[in-house]
C-alpha cells in the first residue's frame, strides 16, 4: 500500500500567498516565483500554466493579477488536489482552477487555442542525464521529462491565441533546447539570464516569446539573485518578497 504523503501549508510572496505543498520531496523553488513575474498579462487575460506541479508559479501570478482567470494542469493527481486546496485558501475558486492532465496525451478539447498566456517551470532533465536513478525506480515527473522539451513547448504552442506570449524557466545549459523547440512557433524571444552572484555564470534563464512572430531575439541584462555573502540582493527581495515584477522590456 502507498504511504499517504504529509502535506505542509507555506507562504509565499512573504506571506501574501497561501500554498499547500509536500512536506517531504520536490516543493516550490524561487523558479516559479520568478516565472510568475516575468508575465504582464492585461485584464481580462486567460492564462494556462503547464506542468504546474503543486502551483507556486500559478498562485503567484494569481496574486500579482486580480484581473485574470488561470487555468493550470499537471499529470499528478496528488499536486492538483494540493493546488486546489491552496486556491480555495486564497479565495481564488471564481477564476483560478487546476487539471488533471498529460502532456503527452494533447490538447484537451476544454482548452481551446485562445490563451493569451501559457507558461510552464517544465521538468529540466531528459531522463538520459538522470544517471543517478537506480535500477527500477520511477521517474520524477517534477524534474524529470516525461515528453521531449519540443513535445511540450509544442503543447504550449497550441494553446495560444494568435499574437499571444510564452514564457519559460528553464536550465541555463538547455538554452539551445529551448530556442530550437520555440523556433516553429515563436519570435520575438526575450532571454533573461538569473545570475546566482555577480560575476557568476547564469544557472536559469526566464525565455518570453510571441506567438506568430519574427522579430529577433534579444539577450536582457538579467538578474543578480544574491550578495557576496549569500543573501538576496534588494533587486531579488522585491520580487521574491514584495511582489514585484520582473523587468523584460
Amino acid at each position: 500500500m502507498m504511504k499517504s504523503q504529509t502535506s505542509t501549508q507555506d507562504r509565499l510572496l512573504g506571506g501574501r500567498v497561501a500554498i499547500a505543498q509536500p512536506e517531504d520531496g520536490y516543493r516550490v523553488s524561487i523558479d516559479a516565483v520568478f516565472l510568475a513575474a516575468s508575465v504582464k498579462p492585461k485584464a481580462g487575460a486567460r492564462v494556462l500554466d503547464v506542468g504546474c506541479g503543486d502551483g507556486g508559479a500559478t498562485l503567484c501570478l494569481a496574486w500579482r493579477a486580480p484581473q485574470i482567470s488561470v487555468s493550470a494542469l499537471d499529470l499528478r493527481p496528488d499536486a492538483i488536489a494540493r493546488f486546489s486546496a491552496s486556491v480555495e485558501l486564497n479565495g481564488w475558486s471564481d477564476r483560478v482552477r487546476g487539471y488533471v492532465h498529460d502532456v503527452a496525451h494533447g490538447t484537451p478539447a476544454q482548452f481551446g487555442t485562445d490563451f493569451d498566456w501559457v507558461i510552464s517551470n517544465p521538468p529540466y532533465l531528459p531522463e538520459d542525464r538522470m544517471d543517478h536513478r537506480g535500477k527500477g525506480e520511477a521517474l520524477n515527473p517534477a524534474t524529470t521529462e516525461t515528453v521531449p522539451l519540443s513535445q511540450w513547448i509544442a503543447f504550449m504552442a497550441a494553446c495560444i491565441g494568435d499574437g499571444g506570449h510564452f514564457a519559460l524557466v528553464h536550465r541555463a545549459d538547455r538554452i539551445e533546447d529551448v530556442l530550437v523547440a520555440l523556433s516553429p512557433h515563436a519570435g520575438d524571444i526575450k532571454v533573461l539570464p538569473l545570475w546566482p552572484k555577480s560575476g557568476a555564470s547564469a544557472k536559469r534563464v526566464i525565455v518570453i516569446a510571441r506567438r506568430g512572430a519574427r522579430g529577433p531575439s534579444e539577450i536582457l541584462s538579467g538578474l543578480v539573485l544574491h550578495e557576496d555573502d549569500g543573501s538576496f540582493t534588494q533587486a531579488a527581495q522585491a520580487i521574491l518578497i514584495e511582489g514585484e515584477a520582473l523587468m523584460t522590456n
